[in-house]
C-alpha cells in the first residue's frame, strides 16, 4: 500500500506504507478516493501547528469506498463514505451533551495521528458516513470543509434581511459565500487579495465584493474567515450594534476594543470544526440542491502521482480547493 508521508515540516513523498492485516470488530478498511489538501494541512507541511506530529500520513477531507470490515460494521461493506477525522471520547462532560468537537481527549487525522492520503486506510465505523447515490464525488468530497461553515452559521440567524460579510475568500470562506447567498442574505465578500475578489465576482453575481482597505459598511453578522489579526480587528469593527461576529479563522492574538463590544452589544462566538454527523448531514442536504453553487470551491483535481505539484499549488495560496484522486 503507497500514500503520501510527511517525515518533517516541507519533506513529503509517496511511498510505500505498512498496511493493516487484521480489523477490530467495529472497523472498516476503505479504499480512498479523494482527499482535499485543507489549509491545516498546508500549517502541518510547514511545520506551523505546534500540536502536530511527525512524521506523519497526512490528509483529513476524505471519501472512499469500504471495501472491508470488522464484524460489527459488516453495514457498511461496499458503501462509499465520507469520514469524520476528528476522533473523540463519548465520555467527557463535552461529548455528553453532544459537543464532540471540543472532547478533551480530541485527535486529528493527518496532524496528531496518521490521516488518509493513502491507497487504504483504516479507520473506526463510528467515524464515516455513508453517501446517497445521487451525490457526485466532487461534490462529496466537501462534506467535511462545509461541515465548518454550517456549523459556524447554525450560532447566528441569517435571513433576506440579513447583512453578512465574509472576511477571507479562500475555501472555507468561499463555502461561507455558498452557504450565505443561498439562504439569501445581502452578502459581502472582503479580502486582501483582488484575485480572489474576482473570482467571487465570476462566480456568485449576487455577492458584492470589498478590498479590506476600504470596507466601511456595517453588518448584522460578519463570518471571519482569513485567520489574522487585522482580519479579526476589522470584523470587529465592521459589526452593527447588537451584531454578531463568527471566527473561524484562528490568528494567535487579536487587540480587541472592549468599550465598543460592550457599548454596541455584540456577541463574539468561536467556532471549531462540528459536531457528527449532524453537520455532515446538513452539508450533504445543502450538496443535494442543484442551485446550491460550490464548483468554485474546487480549482483543481490531480492525481496523488503529482503530490508535488498539488502541494505547490495549495501551498501558493493562489488557488482554490485543491483534490488529490486515489
Amino acid at each position: 500500500m503507497n500514500g503520501l508521508y510527511l517525515s518533517s515540516p516541507g519533506v513529503i513523498e509517496f511511498r510505500e506504507l505498512a498496511s493493516r492485516s487484521k480489523l477490530s470488530d467495529d472497523e472498516v478498511r476503505i479504499r480512498l478516493i479523494y482527499g482535499g489538501i485543507c489549509g491545516s494541512d498546508i500549517s502541518v507541511f510547514k511545520g506551523k501547528l505546534p500540536h502536530a506530529n511527525y512524521p506523519v500520513v497526512p490528509g483529513h477531507e476524505l471519501i472512499g469506498t469500504v471495501i472491508e470490515t470488522g464484524k460489527s460494521a459488516a453495514d457498511f461493506a461496499g458503501k462509499r463514505v465520507a469520514i469524520m477525522p476528528n476522533s473523540f471520547c463519548g465520555k467527557c462532560e463535552y461529548c455528553k451533551v453532544g459537543k464532540t468537537n471540543i472532547c478533551t481527549e480530541k485527535q486529528s487525522l493527518g496532524i496528531n495521528r496518521d490521516g488518509g492520503f493513502a491507497e487504504e486506510f483504516v479507520i473506526s465505523a463510528k467515524y464515516v458516513l455513508s453517501l446517497p447515490d445521487q451525490l457526485t464525488n466532487e461534490k462529496a468530497v466537501l462534506i467535511e470543509p462545509l461541515a465548518v461553515i454550517v456549523h459556524a452559521m447554525k450560532k447566528v440567524v441569517i435571513t433576506e434581511e440579513t447583512k453578512v460579510a465574509i472576511i477571507g475568500c479562500g475555501n472555507e470562506g468561499m463555502l461561507a459565500i455558498a452557504v450565505a447567498e443561498y439562504l439569501g442574505a445581502q452578502v459581502t465578500a472582503i479580502d486582501v487579495k483582488q484575485n480572489k475578489l474576482n473570482k467571487v465576482s465570476h462566480s456568485y453575481h449576487n455577492v458584492s465584493t470589498c478590498q479590506s482597505a476600504d470596507a466601511e459598511e456595517l453588518f448584522d453578522v460578519v463570518i471571519e474567515a482569513a485567520g489574522t489579526s487585522e482580519s479579526f480587528e476589522q470584523g470587529i469593527q465592521l459589526l452593527k450594534p447588537g451584531g454578531a461576529f463568527v471566527a473561524i479563522g484562528m490568528p494567535p492574538h487579536a487587540n480587541l476594543p472592549v468599550v465598543e463590544i460592550v457599548r454596541k452589544e455584540v456577541t463574539i462566538y468561536g467556532s471549531i470544526i462540528y459536531n457528527f454527523p449532524e453537520d455532515f448531514n446538513t452539508s450533504i442536504e445543502f450538496l443535494l440542491q442543484e442551485d446550491f453553487q460550490v464548483e468554485p470551491v474546487i480549482s483543481k483535481i490531480l492525481s496523488v502521482n503529482e503530490y508535488e505539484k498539488a502541494y505547490t499549488y495549495a501551498v501558493s495560496g493562489d488557488y482554490g480547493k485543491i483534490i488529490l484522486k486515489f
